[in-house]
């Protein structure tokens, strides 16, 4: 794989059983873009994404990460390059674990403080990100008194703890309010335009909840890469319409995009 790519998929494909649920596709993420994933219900999104995160091994072809190739590397060293941030890591954290250490923990890929020590480096790092999401001043507070908005600003902020090098977001805007949804993707606008901020990739059913800033856009229908590329030539009102089967007309203003059917 070349070093200018975070990730490379050659021809790979996820089958199970007799059905092939996702593939075969190849694409390649470069340091320094922001992707999203988008598709319909079902359209292998989810199951992309755990390959990605090295949860599951393709049944075909390569799959490469940060310059390793799936099947010939240790992948618990290689999970610590990657961060993550899902419903399903979100159902592990603790109800009554303090904030600040809910983001601290990540150092230890773990979830609930016991007696593991950290450096200053630590402490200083977790303050920052929950400073640079807008939540330094819940630091003190239970992470289950949180709103929703509040515990996902926490979840991304514990994904980014060990300064990762690719960042994985699993619908961060989900169940979100307008209010807590705007201010969540602000802000993911505001750290990836960082130089130093890790290459991207964000999953999402809703065009509008692509951040400002998303470079590249990748569209999956019926497990199958339906069309990808820099975003502005992806998320178009053709290939929108014709994906979802329902004619949409597709605006933009101020690098977000929105949708609206013209039945």
């Amino acid at each position: 794989m070349s070093n200018q790519n975070v990730l490379s998929l050659d021809d790979v494909s996820v089958v199970r059983g007799d059905h092939t649920i996702l593939g075969p596709m190849s694409f390649s993420i470069a340091h320094g873009q922001r992707w999203v994933i988008l598709g319909p219900n079902g359209a292998g999104k989810s199951t992309l994404l755990q390959m990605l995160a090295t949860k599951i091994f393709p049944t075909t072809g390569t799959a490469n990460v940060l310059d390793r190739e799936f099947g010939r590397i240790d992948l618990f060293e290689l999970r610590t390059r990657i961060g993550i941030c899902s419903s399903t890591i979100a159902e592990e954290i603790p109800s009554d674990e303090i904030v600040r250490d809910v983001v601290l923990t990540a150092a230890y890929a773990i979830y609930g403080r016991w007696n593991e020590g950290y450096d200053l480096w630590d402490e200083s790092r977790a303050i920052a990100l929950l400073t640079t999401f807008g939540v330094r001043e819940l630091g003190s507070r239970q992470y289950g008194t949180l709103s929703e908005g509040e515990k996902k600003r926490v979840q991304i902020a514990r994904a980014l703890m060990t300064d990762p090098e690719l960042l994985l977001l699993d619908e961060p805007a989900a169940g979100l309010d307008v209010g807590g949804r705007e201010d969540l993707l602000a802000r993911l606008t505001s750290f990836s335009s960082d130089p130093l901020a890790p290459a991207t990739v964000l999953v999402t059913h809703h065009i509008e909840e692509i951040p400002a800033g998303t470079t590249h856009a990748l569209i999956l229908k019926d497990g199958k890469v339906a069309v990808s590329g820099p975003i502005d030539q992806v998320i178009t009102s053709e290939h929108i319409s014709a994906i979802f089967e329902i004619p949409i007309n597709v605006s933009t203003e101020s690098g977000r995009y929105f949708a609206r059917a013209t039945f």
